[in-house]
């Protein structure tokens, strides 16, 4: 079981049970001051069953329960604003035998200081027991008027990948004014994983050949990923077409997080706006974009676009009608063609989380002398020069050590990966 500000995600049956789904929200009943929680689901077998758990015991403790079913994670969090809590039960883009549970405080996911209250066994007494009633969100319509309208009726396709996107995403494209074709509607048949980032998307590779652009969400509708021109696009892109959006929009503060492509910042700083880095992770940044009033940004490995005056979390719907509404427009192939000079290359490699970091502590002093510049912001990150850096970092979701590197030469960006994947190891070995 993984238990980070991200969320509580396991292996469902397995090491997350029924019996830890009443804990944790027994103990998260203490954080909710409105005495009010939004709940939702994605499309995993276990949803309900855990969903009336979590229910149960958040209702024991007085705590009135609006109901939205399934939903996409960033409806649950923008109506989570209206009712002061939220819980979503999901675990993103994790394999369909696991689960989890996804906090909100008043509209933003729990920090590093709320963490602990949720995973420390808490007694909490209550003589009133909640209510429970069925809610609906005006999400789409909110979404909207953020949009605008889209001329030229764009088609564009759209694979939901059997996630809670359906209902959602292609009935906004529809509104805005684009031709909608979807794929993968249902869960069962569906023809790729719940991780639109690591899947090959091949039949919307295919599908979308002939129009204007492809769309693919995770199960839990907060990812997404882009297909343009017949290839699947980095999730680095994703966030740079809605960030060249809200340059457009006149925005000038960001927050991206450490990871995210230096193009981004680039394109950014050329435009004279202004940027600052934040940890890994979708609560980071917007933890550091609340305590600087940044107009939007996001995290570059999860293609996670934020713009904080309609969303605390990433958002893959909303974000997939600001880039329709940008297609056919110089500002997209702008960003398109000034990102596609840069290459990420994003690997992982399987280490018991318990050695993370002391692996990450003795490979710090090896960078030191290898590098210009490091930072320790989240890991280490080493600057190679002005193009190229490379950042090793623990999994926040799972055992593993994560590595990233960037530079505006494959060749070299693949000599980096490799090398620094073969040092992660060397010293894996050495400390087990």
């Amino acid at each position: 079981m993984k238990k980070t500000i991200s969320g509580i995600r396991g292996i469902f049956g397995e090491d997350l049970t029924l019996k830890d789904v009443l804990e944790f929200c027994n103990n998260f009943s203490s954080l909710i001051k409105s005495e009010k929680c939004v709940i939702g689901k994605d499309t995993r077998p276990s949803g309900s069953m855990i969903k009336n758990v979590a229910s149960s015991a958040l209702m024991k403790n007085g705590i009135d329960i609006f109901n939205l079913e399934t939903v996409p994670t960033p409806v649950v969090f923008r109506e989570a604003r209206k009712y002061g809590a939220g819980l979503v039960i999901s675990s993103s883009h994790n394999p369909i035998q696991w689960n989890g549970m996804k906090f909100i405080i008043e509209g933003r996911g729990i920090n590093e200081e709320e963490l602990p209250q949720i995973i420390k066994h808490q007694e909490i007494f209550q003589t009133n027991i909640g209510i429970e009633r069925d809610v609906s969100s005006s999400y789409i319509d909110d979404a909207k008027k953020i949009i605008g309208d889209v001329e030229n009726k764009p088609e564009i396709v759209v694979d939901i990948g059997g996630g809670a996107a359906k209902g959602f995403a292609p009935e906004l494209l529809t509104k805005i004014g684009c031709s909608v074709k979807i794929l993968n509607e249902e869960l069962s048949g569906c023809t790729r994983g719940p991780d639109p980032t690591s899947d090959k998307l091949t039949e919307l590779i295919s599908a979308s050949n002939k129009k204007e652009i492809g769309f693919a969400f995770d199960l839990d509708g907060d990812r997404l990923v882009v297909v343009k021109n017949g290839k699947k696009q980095t999730p680095d892109v994703t966030l740079g077409l809605g960030i060249a959006k809200s340059l457009e929009l006149g925005y000038k503060k960001f927050v991206l997080s450490i990871d995210t492509s230096v193009s981004i910042e680039k394109f950014i700083k050329e435009r004279g706006g202004k940027i600052q880095r934040s940890k890994v992770g979708e609560a980071n940044v917007i933890d550091l974009m609340l305590k600087n009033s940044a107009q939007a940004g996001g995290e570059g490995s999860s293609g996670g676009f934020i713009l904080p005056e309609f969303n605390y979390c990433r958002e893959g719907i909303l974000t997939s009608g600001l880039i329709a509404s940008m297609l056919g427009t110089s500002e997209f192939n702008e960003i398109i063609n000034f990102m596609e000079s840069y290459y990420q290359i994003r690997e992982k490699i399987e280490i018991d989380s318990e050695l993370h970091d002391e692996i990450i502590e003795q490979i710090k002093s090896k960078f030191s002398d290898n590098y210009s510049e490091t930072i320790s912001l989240d890991g280490i990150k080493g600057i190679i020069d002005e193009d190229s850096w490379v950042l090793i970092r623990k999994s926040n979701t799972e055992d593993i050590i994560r590595v990233s590197a960037e530079s505006n030469n494959i060749e070299k960006c693949k000599t980096i990966v490799k090398n620094t994947l073969e040092l992660v190891s060397q010293s894996y070995e050495k400390i087990r």
